[in-house]
């Protein structure tokens, strides 16, 4: 199906209510990272209070990954079925059950269950919101809209380690959960307040468990689609890394404090807004593959950079931090083209694409982060490796793959 569908607006929204609209969607993308992000910092102290090992406790992310990825699979087809609002209400209330569950358990082993559950949960906001998306907006618009919202999604990276921080200046790790809790509680007020029913019935796909299948294995025929899924999955695994070693990295090996660990992952994270908003203003101006090939070939760059830092003896903190920028900034500029180019052949099955590119991501991000940890708190060697292999696997599939338009995908 040929998406030809645009829109300016939300139909039947005001300016104001738009704009509500706008921000509880993009907050709806990022509140399944968030539940990753804020606690970040708390990290080694949970490590010692559990009295587990390093590995463990990233295990906890990696629970989460695996939860948001097989969430999405189980989430995004049952939108193009029942529609986009009731999936999205049911994973918000079983976020916040779960947030505050995590917030008083005492044991590692029921903390990764719960943080497993918590990422199914929280990936309703992400796959649904991108369905929504699709739903409304097409071609360039949806380039653009696709930027706005990681704008938005962008700006809780910032805030999420700066309030982790805070939070653990007053309370221990558990508090981090509580405000969890508190935050997936608001977004389901506003879900029901600002968030209208985008997929109408005569759209959705109608049929049991057959008819999903059937869809889905459309959208695995797509071969150009399977290629941005898998420089999606790679571009974001290599931040899954950063993301389940970084904490450990600055505070243990370069004696960063955790607000200075807060500080600059904001930083990051408002790299990540800024190349967003590029792509929005090329849309449309430079072609999308062009704009996707340049973050990739940043993003590689920043990879191999960090790679050589591990030659330094002893190693700078300097050398660290501005490759991971590039590699972390760039997600902005790769995932809004790349999003935007994958799911335009996709209409009715907006959801179950969706699901596809977020099982992706999240799934390269599970594998691969318990790794990071492997060689303990003291080196960032498995890192820049896994990191760097993210990366140039990215750009070999675009070049190879994508651009010669010659994937080829075994019936």
């Amino acid at each position: 199906m040929k998406a030809t569908q645009t829109a300016s607006a939300v139909p039947g929204l005001g300016r104001g209510a738009h704009v509500r609209f706008v921000l509880v969607l993009g907050a709806l993308g990022a509140f399944g990272p968030l539940s990753m992000d804020m606690y970040l910092p708390s990290l080694p102290s949970l490590t010692r209070d559990l009295q587990t090992t390093t590995s463990m406790a990233q295990l906890s992310i990696t629970a989460c990954l695996i939860g948001l990825a097989v969430g999405q699979l189980i989430l995004g087809p049952l939108s193009d079925k029942f529609g986009r609002k009731l999936p999205l209400l049911a994973g918000l209330i079983t976020f916040t059950l779960t947030s505050f569950l995590c917030s008083i358990t005492t044991s590692i082993g029921l903390l990764v269950v719960l943080r497993l559950i918590q990422g199914m949960a929280g990936a309703a906001g992400m796959v649904i919101s991108r369905a929504i998306a699709r739903d409304l907006y097409a071609g360039t618009k949806l380039t653009k809209f696709f930027s706005m919202l990681m704008a938005v999604n962008g700006i809780f990276p910032i805030l999420a380690p700066i309030l982790g921080g805070f939070v653990l200046r007053f309370t221990s790790w558990h508090g981090v959960f509580v405000v969890l809790c508190v935050i997936g509680f608001l977004l389901f007020i506003g879900a029901v307040t600002c968030i209208p029913e985008t997929l109408p019935a005569e759209k959705r796909i109608s049929g049991g468990i057959g008819a999903t299948v059937s869809a889905m294995g459309h959208i695995f025929r797509d071969t150009r689609f399977v290629g941005y899924a898998l420089v999606l999955g790679l571009v974001m695994g290599a931040m899954f890394c950063y993301i389940s070693a970084s904490s450990f990295v600055l505070q243990d090996m370069f004696s960063v404090s955790p607000q200075g660990f807060s500080l600059f992952f904001a930083t990051n994270g408002l790299g990540i807004v800024l190349m967003s908003q590029l792509a929005g203003l090329l849309a449309g101006r430079v072609d999308a593959r062009k704009i996707l090939r340049t973050g990739i070939y940043i993003a590689t760059i920043g990879s191999i950079a960090l790679f050589a830092s591990l030659l330094f003896e002893p190693p700078h903190l300097i050398a660290v931090m501005i490759p991971l920028f590039l590699v972390v900034s760039m997600v902005g500029l790769v995932n809004s083209t790349a999003f935007s180019l994958a799911m335009q052949s996709q209409g009715r099955a907006a959801g179950s694409a969706s699901a596809i590119l977020g099982m992706g991501m999240n799934t390269v991000g599970a594998l691969l982060s318990p790794l990071v940890g492997l060689g303990g708190s003291h080196t960032y060697f498995p890192m820049a490796l896994m990191i760097l292999f993210c990366e140039v696997s990215a750009l070999f599939i675009y070049l190879f793959f994508i651009a010669k338009g010659s994937l080829k995908i075994t019936k």
